[in-house]
């Protein structure tokens, strides 16, 4: 019996799409921190507040973009959140003070927030539950490039041209962007009465889908992790003089998950999530204390291959078991709720981590992340791993 058809025009779109949406938030949230130390004199912990601002933005437009998704219309809201992140990101050409950088990137934070909500609903509907974890897998790499190609850009832009070029370079892929998902065909999705008058109910079940949780919970903890190295790489790789490789690592991130992705995805649907889960936790464990050691190149250069191998594959992998444990008409809610997790992980870390440094410095933050992506291991396996199912025979009890 072959396999559904994947790589279909609508996949592409909307895979390009959240591609240039995700471009434009890791090429600034790698360099703004920078940004607004240099421009307005920010401390650590107020720039690391710059940098994560944006996400609570996302989180807080995420709460709402799942509950009315499907009343709205996938399409229609793809279209809102869009133009306004073009708009939004176009603000930051006139910010004039800290105060005024920080409402900016809130608004656009919550800009992304609704749109990439959309992307991640329309391409769950659009993926063959059989082909659930390749599928997603390869979806996610759109975001993986992203977070290799756009911090690497921005920190070669502001180093060499300037940063106000980095808001001409998102502005026109925002655009892009835009004009692509006008070729897009989002697939309808069957909702009873009952059920649509069930999510136009004001509860908090309308605004969290709750078999998604248990795993959107290791998604708050591994995002903190994460944003570590999201939001101090470049004042760290400043202070080791390391500056030049250091604008590689996350291209060798990217070329770590472009390796093992088709594996991956496809090990998730045949054996399980479990066979990949559990290593993901591992590797960005080793991750990042090999960063936190760092005194030349080649250990950037091997903890991006760490990082890559952990980060790449836990995101790709815990965003399907939130859609594969969920009802199929709440996929909006179950997507949603899970990067609300995540963003609150990575919106949070870099104000918490931030006022960390001048104590332990940047190589404890990294230690201390290594430490907590260790003791993910077994509260995944409380969460969701000791009940996991072991591959495609346990499609048959989800998305009903």
């Amino acid at each position: 019996m072959s396999k559904p058809k994947l790589w279909t025009k609508d996949f592409l779109i909307v895979s390009l799409s959240n591609f240039f949406l995700y471009f434009t938030f890791y090429l600034l949230i790698a360099t703004i921190t920078v940004y607004a130390t240099n421009n307005f004199n920010a401390s650590p912990s107020v720039a690391g507040l710059v940098s994560g601002i944006f996400v609570i933005g996302t989180l807080i437009a995420r709460l709402f973009a799942g509950k009315y998704i499907e009343q709205l219309g996938r399409k229609n809201l793809l279209y809102f959140g869009l133009i306004f992140v073009l708009i939004t990101t176009l603000l930051y050409f006139i910010a004039n003070s800290l105060t005024f950088l920080l409402i900016i990137r809130f608004i656009n934070g919550a800009a992304l927030g609704i749109a990439s909500t959309a992307t991640g609903t329309i391409v769950s509907s659009i993926i063959p539950n059989e082909r659930r974890g390749e599928g997603t897998g390869y979806y996610a790499l759109s975001t993986t490039l992203a977070a290799a190609f756009g911090p690497f850009l921005g920190m070669f832009i502001s180093e060499h041209i300037g940063f106000n070029m980095n808001f001409t370079v998102c502005s026109v892929l925002l655009a892009l962007s835009l004009v692509a998902a006008f070729f897009l065909k989002v697939p309808k999705i069957e909702i009873s009465k009952e059920q649509l008058q069930q999510m136009k109910n004001f509860s908090l079940r309308n605004f969290f889908e709750a078999k998604a949780i248990p795993i959107s919970i290791m998604s708050i903890l591994v995002g903190l992790g994460y944003s570590s190295v999201l939001a101090f790489l470049t004042s760290f790789a400043q202070q080791i003089h390391l500056v030049d490789i250091a604008s590689f690592f996350f291209i060798i991130y990217a070329i770590a998950i472009l390796v093992s992705r088709p594996f991956t995805g496809r090990w998730f649907d045949t054996k399980g999530e479990n066979i990949v889960m559990y290593p993901s936790f591992i590797a960005l464990a080793l991750g990042l204390f090999v960063l936190s050691q760092a005194s030349a190149g080649y250990f950037i250069i091997i903890a991006g291959i760490f990082i890559g191998l952990g980060y790449g594959t836990f995101i790709s992998s815990a965003q399907a078991i939130a859609i594969k444990v969920s009802p199929r008409h709440r996929m909006g809610l179950a997507t949603s709720t899970f990067y609300m997790f995540m963003d609150a992980g990575i919106g949070i870390g870099p104000f918490i981590l931030g006022c960390l440094v001048p104590s332990v410095g940047y190589r404890g933050v990294y230690e201390y992340m290594g430490v907590l992506l260790l003791i993910c291991v077994f509260l995944y396996y409380i969460l969701h791993g000791r009940k996991a199912s072991n591959g495609n025979q346990g499609e048959a009890v989800v998305n009903k």
